[in-house]
């Protein structure tokens, strides 16, 4: 061991040389790692077996973090590893990665940052496309990883009194995610579930989907523009009786019988879990 790495300097020393994007020799040289070991010295701390040498065997490690991120990102994208391909996702899997490296125990929360840092990348082809769907498929994971709740069902909606409604607030399920679209990201996620993979051509398309757990499974919706308004208020804790007024009042507003399909709909799907009627709540 070099005394004057001690255990701290050299796990950064192994982070530094096993994320770099070069070849291990360019690892190794890297500012980062050099910083805190000189490459000749690699062999003090690493010592060689019977057909490996040092700069080979943390080579190996070298050589598996970009994979290894790959395949964890794939995970939460599989739609977008499939549009750009192979060589096209390890390709932004190495970029992404350089920009948000790993910082947690878990690789669940990788790719948290993706959707945002491909407004930014000019690397990626059809970037406007590509951001939609991350989001869209951001949205999914987290969906499914969202703490369990019970589900508001039509009946308890029914039960509230009508003099109540006015002042009260529908809770979200934790699970509910509301994603507005520019970009036919839904269509083409929707083609990765066709056996045939016939994927559409990404083009300009407006959609508001909601995406929401039940049980074990992920399900979007696709909304109609004044339905997604109105729950994207609901869903922010805006009381019931101006959420109502707004809708009504917007162009292509609903009628009752229409309000009657949504709320009937939003309880069929759980996508609340109480009503809050300021002093108690209908469950």
């Amino acid at each position: 061991m070099v005394p004057e790495l001690a255990l701290g300097g050299l796990q950064r020393w192994m982070q530094s040389v096993i994320v770099h994007p070069g070849s291990i020799t360019e690892a190794l040289k890297s500012g980062a790692a050099a910083s805190l070991l000189s490459p000749e010295r690699t062999g003090d701390v690493i010592r060689p077996s019977a057909t490996l040498g040092p700069a080979e065997r943390i080579g190996i490690y070298h050589g598996m973090y970009r994979p290894r991120m790959a395949e964890a990102l794939e995970s939460d994208y599989p739609a977008l590893a499939d549009f750009l391909g192979a060589e096209g996702w390890l390709e932004l899997v190495g970029r992404y990665c350089e920009a948000h490296p790993s910082r947690s125990y878990t690789l669940n929360v990788l790719g948290r940052h993706l959707p945002e840092w491909l407004a930014r990348d000019t690397g990626v082809p059809k970037r406007g496309f590509c951001r939609e769907l991350a989001r869209l498929e951001w949205a999914v994971v987290e969906a499914f990883d969202a703490a369990e709740a019970p589900r508001l069902g039509e009946a308890a909606l029914l039960a509230v009194p009508a003099e109540a409604w006015p002042a009260a607030r529908l809770v979200p399920s934790p699970s509910l995610r509301l994603v507005e679209l520019r970009w036919n990201a839904n269509e083409w996620l929707d083609s990765t579930k066709d056996d045939r993979h016939e994927h559409p051509r990404p083009a300009r398309r407006e959609a508001w989907v909601a995406v929401f757990r039940v049980d074990y499974a992920v399900y979007r919706r696709e909304l109609r523009r004044p339905a997604f308004r109105l729950l994207s208020d609901l869903a922010a804790g805006v009381a019931a009786g101006p959420a109502l007024a707004a809708a009504m009042r917007r162009r292509g507003g609903p009628d009752s019988e229409t309000l009657t399909r949504w709320f009937h709909d939003w309880a069929a799907d759980g996508l609340f879990t109480r009503v809050d009627l300021g002093g108690g709540a209908a469950s």
